[in-house]
Parts: C-alpha cells; sequence; structure tokens
C-alpha cells in the first residue's frame, strides 16, 4: 500500500510541474544596452518604466502573450514589448513576465534599454520605438556541450524541420508567430524544436530574423545535441528531447453544429497507464474549469460593449490622461503663437503647425477649426485611440491640449513633409528612386494593415491619400490624420455613415456614393496611392502626351493592352520592371469595382513579399472612361455641396463598361 502510494506522488508530481510550467527557472539572460544611456533614480523615465511594469503584472487579456505598451512622452517615454513562448498559458506567461522584471531591475539599473530572455518569455524597453522593428542584435546563443554521432545527418534533418517551421509560423497571423515540431534523425534518434517570432513583424522581415538565427546555429552550436539562439525579434531552439507543449489554439470561426469530442484511442498498456490517465483527466478538470469559466465571463463582457462604450465620450475623462495633456500657453508659446512663419499648411479641418517645446522637441501641432465639422466626438476618438497606437508607419500622437474652445493635437515632428511634396513635384521626384518608392508602399501597407487587423480596434482610415503619408528623414513613409477614423468593433466588416468625408479620386465608389465603408475602402486608397506612385502622376491628371486622362482609366486601358509600362514615371530608369509590374497589377486589383474582389491588406504585404504567390487577374476598376477627358473636368460623382470639402479635383462619372479581353 506504502509502494502504491509512493508511486502515485511520483506519478502527481511530474504532472503537476508539467501543467504549471513552473518552479523558478535558473534560465535567464540579459544585455543592458550601454549605449542608451541611463536614468536617474527617481526620474520621470523611472516613474514610466514603472508603470510599464504595473501594467505587464497586471494584465488581465492574454493577447497570446504578445504585449506592445507604452507610458509617458518624450523625452521620457518609455516602449516595451513583452513575448511569451507560444506553448505557455496565461499563468506562466504572468509569472514568467514577474520574473523578468524582478531580473532586469537588478541586473541593469538605471539602463534605459535592456533585453531580457527567460525560459518561456522575452522582455525589452527602451526609449525608442520598438514595435514594427525586425531586431537581430543583440543576441545569446547556449548549447548542450554533448556532440550528435552522425553531424551531417543530423543537420540536414535540422534544417528540413526549421524550414518547416519557418513556414508554418509565418503563416499562422497577427496574433501568434510560433511552430514546434520533431522529426527523425537516423533510426533511433529524434530532435524537437521551436521557432518563435514577435507577430508586430511581417512575413519577409520574420524569415530575415530566422535566417540570422540559423546562421548562429552554425557559429555557436555547430553539431551539438541542443542550441538556444535568441534574438530579440525571434528566437529558435532544438533539443534531443522534448521540452514544450501543444499550443493554445487561436481563434476560428465557430462551427455551425457541435463537433463531438475524438473517441479515447485503445489502450495498449496495463493498469499503471490508466490510473496515469485518470490522474490527468482530474487535474486537467481541476485546472481547466476555472479557466473555462474566467475566458467565457471576458468573452461575454466585451461582446457586450458597443462601439460608444468603447470609445469614451465625456471630457472628464479625456483630462484623466494628463501625461499627454499640454497646456494651452506651452503649445502657442512652442508655435509662436500660431504664427503663418510656423504654418506647415492647411487640413479639412484646421491648420498645422511646426512648434519647438520647451525641451527643445520639435512637434506638429494640429489646430482644430473652430466652424470644422470635427466636433468633441471626432477629437476625442484621434486622442484616446492615436494615443495608443504605435507603428514605425504611424505618426505619433504625442499629446493633445483640450482647453475652451481650442482643440489642438501634438505629433512628433516629421522633417520631410508629405509624399505629394515629393511625388508630384518635377524637381523633388528624382529623389524618390525606385528601391525608395517601393519600400514607401510597402511601409504604407503595413501602417494600414496595422489600423485594420493588429490593432486593438479595427480602424478605417477613410482618407488615404499621398498628402496623409508623412516622410521621415530616413524617407520612411508615416500615415497621419486620424481624425475621420471610424471605429468597427472585431466582428464587423463595414458601417454607413451620412456624412461622407475624405478626398474625391481616393474614395471608393461605394463610400462616395452611398456612404458604405469598409477596410476594402481603405484597400481602394491604397491601390489609387500605388498608381500614383508607381507614375509619379496626380489620380486625376494623368497626362499622356498631348492629352490628359484619369490614372485609372489610362492604367486599365495599358494593362488590357499588355502596355502597363508606359504609366511608370519615365524619370524611373532604374529599378526592377517585375516590381513595377507587380505595384501596377496590385494597384488595380485594390480598385476593382467588386468590393469583395478587392485583397485585404494582409493580402497586399503577401503579394509584395513573395513573388512566387501568384496574383489573381484584376476586374473592371471601379471608375473607368474610354474616352480621354480634359483636364477641366467638370462632371462629379457626387453633389456640389460636397465638393468644397476637397482641394482635389472629382473623378469623370463612370457610364461606361468593356467586354475586352485581359492582358495576355
Amino acid at each position: 500500500m506504502g509502494f502504491s502510494i509512493l508511486l502515485l506522488f511520483y506519478l502527481i508530481l511530474p504532472l503537476f510541474l508539467a501543467i504549471h510550467g513552473l518552479g523558478a527557472d535558473p534560465f535567464f539572460q540579459h544585455s543592458c544596452i550601454s549605449t542608451a544611456g541611463n536614468y536617474s533614480a527617481n526620474s520621470t523615465y523611472q516613474a514610466n518604466l514603472n508603470t510599464i511594469f504595473s501594467q505587464l503584472t497586471s494584465q488581465s487579456d492574454f493577447n497570446y502573450g504578445f504585449y506592445n505598451l507604452s507610458a509617458g512622452r518624450d523625452p521620457n517615454q518609455v516602449n516595451a514589448i513583452a513575448l511569451c513562448r507560444g506553448d505557455r498559458n496565461q499563468e506562466d506567461c504572468n509569472s514568467c513576465l514577474n520574473e523578468s522584471i524582478s531580473e532586469l531591475s537588478q541586473r541593469c539599473p538605471f539602463s534605459k534599454e535592456v533585453v531580457g530572455w527567460s525560459e518561456f518569455c522575452t522582455l525589452r524597453y527602451a526609449h525608442r520605438t520598438l514595435f514594427g522593428d525586425m531586431e537581430t542584435s543583440p543576441d545569446s546563443c547556449l548549447y548542450n556541450t554533448q556532440n550528435v554521432t552522425n553531424v551531417d545527418e543530423f543537420n540536414q534533418a535540422l534544417d528540413n524541420l526549421l524550414n518547416n517551421l519557418s513556414s508554418r509560423a509565418a503563416a499562422e497571423g497577427p496574433l501568434r508567430k510560433y511552430a514546434a515540431d520533431n522529426t527523425t534523425v537516423g533510426v533511433f534518434q529524434r530532435v524537437y524544436a521551436l521557432v518563435q517570432c514577435s507577430p508586430d513583424l511581417f512575413e519577409q522581415e520574420f524569415g530575415d530574423c530566422l535566417s540570422v538565427a540559423k546562421e548562429g546555429i552554425r557559429s555557436c552550436c555547430f553539431g551539438k545535441r541542443g542550441c538556444r539562439i535568441l534574438k530579440p525579434s525571434c528566437l529558435l531552439r532544438y533539443e534531443s528531447d522534448p521540452f514544450y507543449q501543444t499550443p493554445l489554439p487561436l481563434p476560428s470561426p465557430p462551427p455551425s453544429v457541435a463537433s463531438p469530442p475524438p473517441p479515447a484511442p485503445p489502450s495498449t498498456e496495463g493498469n499503471g497507464n490508466n490510473t496515469t490517465r485518470i490522474i490527468i483527466i482530474v487535474v486537467a478538470s481541476v485546472v481547466g474549469i476555472p479557466i473555462l469559466i474566467a475566458s467565457s465571463i471576458c468573452i461575454i463582457r466585451r461582446a457586450r460593449k458597443t462601439p460608444q462604450q468603447l470609445l469614451r465620450t465625456d471630457d472628464d475623462e479625456v483630462i484623466r490622461a494628463d501625461s499627454l495633456q499640454f497646456e494651452f500657453a506651452t503649445v502657442r508659446a512652442a508655435t509662436n503663437n500660431f504664427s503663418d512663419a510656423n504654418k506647415l499648411g492647411q487640413g479639412g479641418f484646421g491648420a498645422v503647425y511646426k512648434g519647438q517645446l520647451p525641451n527643445g522637441e520639435k512637434v506638429a501641432v494640429k489646430r482644430l477649426a473652430r466652424d470644422s465639422g470635427q466636433g468633441d466626438l471626432e477629437f476625442k476618438n484621434e486622442v484616446l485611440l492615436v494615443a495608443k497606437l504605435q507603428h514605425r508607419n504611424l505618426v505619433r500622437l504625442l499629446g493633445f491640449c483640450l482647453e475652451g474652445h481650442e482643440r489642438l493635437l501634438i505629433y512628433e515632428f516629421v522633417p520631410n513633409t508629405s509624399l505629394d511634396h515629393f511625388l508630384f513635384d518635377r524637381v523633388k521626384r528624382a529623389q524618390l528612386d525606385w528601391e525608395r518608392r517601393y519600400k514607401i508602399i510597402g511601409g504604407v501597407a503595413r501602417g494600414i494593415l496595422y489600423l485594420h487587423e493588429d490593432s486593438r480596434l479595427r480602424i478605417v482610415h477613410r482618407d488615404l491619400k499621398a498628402s496623409n503619408v508623412l516622410l521621415d528623414a530616413e524617407m520612411i513613409p508615416k500615415i497621419v490624420d486620424f481624425g475621420m477614423a471610424r471605429l468597427i468593433v472585431r466582428d464587423e466588416t463595414q458601417g454607413n455613415t451620412s456624412r461622407i468625408v475624405g478626398t474625391y479620386g481616393y474614395m471608393a465608389p461605394e463610400y462616395a456614393m452611398h456612404g458604405q465603408f469598409s477596410i476594402k475602402s481603405d484597400v481602394y486608397s491604397f491601390g489609387v496611392l500605388v498608381l500614383e506612385i508607381v507614375s509619379g502622376q496626380r489620380n486625376n491628371c494623368f497626362r499622356n502626351g498631348e492629352t490628359v486622362e484619369d490614372l485609372i482609366s489610362c492604367a486599365w486601358k495599358n494593362w488590357r493592352q499588355g502596355t502597363a509600362m508606359n504609366i511608370v514615371d519615365p524619370t524611373l530608369r532604374d529599378g526592377s520592371r517585375n516590381e513595377m509590374m507587380r505595384c501596377i497589377h496590385i494597384g488595380l486589383l485594390c480598385v476593382q469595382e467588386n468590393v469583395g474582389d478587392r485583397p485585404t491588406m494582409a493580402t497586399v504585404i503577401l503579394m509584395l513579399n513573395s513573388f512566387s504567390v501568384t496574383l489573381p487577374m484584376p476586374s473592371q476598376p471601379a471608375f473607368f472612361v474610354h474616352t480621354n477627358i480634359e483636364s477641366d473636368m467638370s462632371s462629379s460623382l457626387v453633389s456640389e455641396s460636397y465638393q468644397s470639402r476637397s482641394e482635389e479635383l472629382p473623378l469623370s462619372q463612370n457610364e461606361a463598361s468593356i467586354t475586352d479581353p485581359y492582358p495576355r
């Protein structure tokens, strides 16, 4: 009897540890980035860092183990990214992050930038932006001191396994990029491996990061039985013994009819195995039922939230964000009392001014016109949402001012103004060679994808155009002006509005004429923008010899005739012809008349990054005319009263159709 109890104890103990995945694991690697500088004790930076730590330790949403956090504003802003291993649950993740915070606080006191790798998580924080940047340095490598017996055979099997895992992980989507599996080596040996990447990166960046990591195997642990290569943006690990669990499933559409659980496999072993199975079922039930109940409550609560609840509307709640609020006197002084000399431009809802804060930081201030259509609700939309958005291809909102009738938004200053100032200027466009234009197209695509799928709420921009794409000092595109962004809860794909806002020429027909908008409305605008970037000409006045046509019609006709390269900017003497043709192809796919035929932004990025993907043939664009049109186009899509809202010329009304076959 005593032996049976002892045996039962030893069976339960490893199972308990496996389920909880814990105990203080001694594994921890870190890097204190000395070049990023240090902060002082009890400083604002330390207070913001403590806010980040507090947010991490109080997370109630699992988010599949990925957290992107920010606290404060320049020059003391702290940005952090935390990534838990894809096979761990929320309890393991939280415990690992708590341990990492404790370790990093002790090992890197006062370091502004730090990376830490633990058994089940990676944590990094810095003053600079981390989200969306693929980074492979600093790194860490650990290996098993034992060697494999057949190096060539082992390396071949491992290489095939890692390539397979890389493809699977990249295809998992924006919530998680993780894969683990095993394969045989010879007759008796197996190798187990996992790869994981920060989900804010895209497929090409994911592949690049893992390629660098795989190179680390050759230089660090060639021929070893086990190895870990740790990068800030990705990691890989392989061992000769199992070390991972089955990951939590990603969400999928619910089945129409509940499927019964699969029958248990027939037992092939004795009573000892049955005893173990009983223990597993009991422990799993005890642990799983509370988790299931808690998850159900969270889902129900989230489902009950309306867009109005998600968008707070009380002035008091906006003012509580004191870390983002500026005094009006400070902003007025920064812009030299909103002088014309500091004026950068005039938008549909007000002027934008350049300013300099007392700490020397340059900013762009959007002063909303008092008689503009943008009221408090739209102002709060921009403040509450944009402040939470962090992506290298979005202009960062630093703060706001809400005082009396004044409504001000303070953005980071982007030195090179907007894309249209370069693209449509005969002299400046020479600075945009094809390599730069191709990167701009990809950057804008990534920014819009973030708004559509990767941000907490689905956001439709509704006014994507060349003048709303700013270029930083390195000509990296940053999308601006979310004042007209419309929120959609996650389960919806479109909305309706009686107020049409945006710029004609970039607006999808279903939105311009019927007020119906969706993420596919932004896809249409993106397609127009791509064609402009390729051609170097505005969408409403494409000059073709002595005549002027609208760009979409000209692009479509040349595509049908097999002469698509005719629309390419003649100043692009160098560059990949295949990339140019592919971009024209993608642009035409985005402006198709049938909304359902337009690709998603995720598909667009896949098309841009992978030339192995076969593109479908585009169908007729939404607005297409047979004949050339003169530069003083007079016909309009909508009533005269709307035309005054836009500085752009309207497109011609589409009353034509074509039946010619696709280009060969």
